[in-house]
């Protein structure tokens, strides 16, 4: 079996229309030693017809390898099959309607190799488009970083300063499996899921300014909220949240307070969504279970003693705490705040 350095890891699922921008931009590459593993993930258009015309014409479609489901099963799944499948020693996710630029691979495993980090992010842009036609471009550059020590990583990512998205970075393979670090296969929010976790488990992790990755912010996905997501998926985000701030194992950690705002901040924005959508959602959520969503695990002394924003912390205490008709009012007092 041959090994590779790296393994650049492409659910694709119904991306007939965009899997040849993504295929380009990952043959592109100026790094050899590449694994192309395709996750067939059973959609119903021609996405595996094109990327098999890859496999069998392009001159590096030796390195392609295409993995199927059993069925659909979702990304969530999709990317944890990844993990368990890679050859390489370092992981890259690349989304099947994005792209990457050719230096990408090259660039972070370079900076991999020479700090022997456990993580290297690249910076990103975001691609607006309206009928295949760019609109606009968004920059999202890092600073550039070096992290070696304990838990310095871990108080600058609860700081909401690194992205909760799963592609654009390369990882040690080993870290994943060792820790078994996955994807939870909710339906919603799954990326979020799985990288609130990462930075508790890396120490050596670089951040670089150059851009290496365009995620493509597509007029098709506007309505995908309304026609996809269900109650279901919903609880299904929440008891996993909910599984995540119960880690009271890291309480002596100093970026415990400031995972717990994150947690909390991610709540709230979900709450947002749910109170827009509420009625379209069976059955429909009551003031309780919407109040519930806010719960947290610190003590109002652990609060009181913690290094962090203990402000909105403090908040989410509060509202925990109030009936459950009151809470929900003062969530929504504190959306109409935030959107203004």
């Amino acid at each position: 079996m041959k090994t590779y350095e790296v393994t650049i890891g492409i659910p694709v699922y119904n991306v007939e229309k965009y899997i040849r921008l993504t295929m380009d931009s990952a043959m592109a590459q100026t790094f050899e030693s590449i694994e192309f593993l395709i996750l067939d993930d059973c959609g119903t258009d021609n996405t595996m017809d094109i990327v098999r015309e890859y496999q069998n014409n392009h001159p590096r479609g030796k390195d392609i390898r295409i993995v199927r489901q059993p069925q659909n099963r979702g990304l969530g799944c999709a990317r944890n099959r990844i993990v368990d499948e890679a050859q390489g020693t370092y992981l890259y996710y690349l989304d099947g309607d994005d792209a990457i630029e050719p230096q990408t691979i090259q660039l972070l495993y370079n900076k991999a190799k020479e700090f022997d980090a456990d993580m290297v992010y690249g910076s990103f842009k975001r691609v607006f488009t309206e009928n295949d036609v760019v609109v606009d471009t968004i920059l999202y550059p890092y600073p550039y970083k070096i992290f070696c020590e304990p838990d310095e990583y871990a108080c600058y990512a609860y700081d909401r300063k690194v992205q909760t998205m799963t592609w654009n970075f390369l990882i040690k393979v080993d870290i994943l499996r060792k820790n078994h670090l996955r994807v939870a296969p909710v339906g919603y929010g799954e990326d979020f899921t799985f990288t609130v976790d990462l930075p508790t488990y890396v120490t050596r992790v670089i951040l670089l300014p150059d851009i290496t990755y365009s995620y493509y912010v597509r007029d098709v996905n506007i309505h995908r909220w309304d026609k996809n997501v269900t109650r279901e998926m919903m609880d299904a985000y929440i008891k996993t949240i909910d599984e995540k701030k119960r880690r009271t194992f890291l309480k002596d950690k100093p970026y415990y307070a400031r995972r717990c705002e994150m947690l909390l901040m991610y709540d709230f924005s979900f709450l947002k969504e749910i109170m827009k959508r509420r009625n379209q959602l069976y059955p429909r959520y009551t003031n309780r279970e919407l109040r519930n969503v806010m719960w947290h695990p610190m003590s109002l002394m652990e609060i009181l003693h913690s290094q962090g924003n203990r402000i909105k912390i403090f908040g989410a205490y509060l509202v925990n705490r109030l009936p459950p008709a009151i809470a929900v009012f003062a969530i929504r007092f504190a959306i109409k705040i935030m959107l203004r």
